[in-house]
């Protein structure tokens, strides 16, 4: 269920972090990009800009977010191809120079298993480059994830991240060294300041209905009045917990990068 209108309410505080993932990248001239979990494409799009002479390609899980992929000028004119596919199931093709995964494998349960399979299977010279989300103990996770365990909906929503699902950069770093990488890894805490209006929702809730929210918005969809109930309970927690000042919600977001280029 991802509804990529809601994934980009946010959308250049999304982007972000995918430019300073590849911003560390420094393959001059790829000839063959994957970009897995490619989401609505607008990112992947722009390794066009960057690398013109490479074949780009747009992977996605969701026929929801290749469909709004397959919309865009690059997909249009064939410049970026966009496909439908399990990224746990994916293997590099023999071909590849740089792989990208941004903000993809919190959702992938053993991803670190699989990151090491890629590493270890691509020529020399390739480049993996992933970023995941590190505030799985941030007080928004925390708050979903009471939730969701207290007495009224214990039992009805699975699938939520927990506190252990993200790794330390130095965990991953020594993933890729021991498939002999090079490896460069780093963690950066963005401050979102995310504008607050009194006839919109609290903006972390928006934000997190974009992402976090949606196991339980899967759980609950076919009770429609149960899911307002546990969305409006969970506003309520996160005013409390993110309150407004200045007009403005600061909401920190912490994130871990690895750039690794095989030897």
């Amino acid at each position: 269920m991802w509804d990529p209108k809601v994934y980009q309410r946010y959308g250049d505080e999304r982007s972000r972090p995918f430019y300073d993932l590849l911003a560390r990248v420094g393959a001059e001239a790829p000839a063959h990009i994957v970009d897995l979990g490619c989401g609505p494409g607008n990112l992947t799009a722009s390794l066009a800009e960057r690398w013109p002479d490479a074949r780009i390609e747009g992977i996605d899980s969701s026929a929801d977010m290749i469909d709004s992929a397959a919309e865009l000028p690059e997909a249009r004119t064939g410049r970026v191809g966009f496909a439908v596919g399990d990224v746990s199931t994916w293997t590099p093709p023999a071909d590849v120079d740089l792989i990208v995964a941004n903000a993809l494998l919190q959702w992938v349960p053993g991803h670190r298993q699989l990151v090491r399979g890629w590493a270890d299977g691509v020529r020399p010279g390739t480049w993996l480059a992933f970023q995941v989300p590190g505030n799985f103990d941030a007080p928004s996770h925390q708050l979903l994830r009471e939730l969701a365990a207290s007495p009224e909906w214990a039992g009805q929503i699975a699938g939520l991240r927990d506190s252990g699902a993200g790794w330390d950069p130095a965990e991953y770093a020594g993933d890729l060294l021991e498939a002999g990488c090079d490896v460069d890894a780093w963690e950066t805490t963005y401050l979102h300041l995310l504008p607050a209006s009194s006839s919109t929702p609290h903006p972390v809730l928006a934000w997190m209905e974009g992402t976090a929210l949606r196991p339980a918005k899967a759980a609950l969809a076919d009770r429609p009045q149960d899911w307002a109930r546990f969305r409006d309970q969970l506003a309520d927690r996160l005013a409390k917990a993110y309150p407004v000042r200045h007009g403005v919600v600061a909401f920190p977001f912490r994130r871990i990068f690895v750039v690794g280029r095989k030897r």
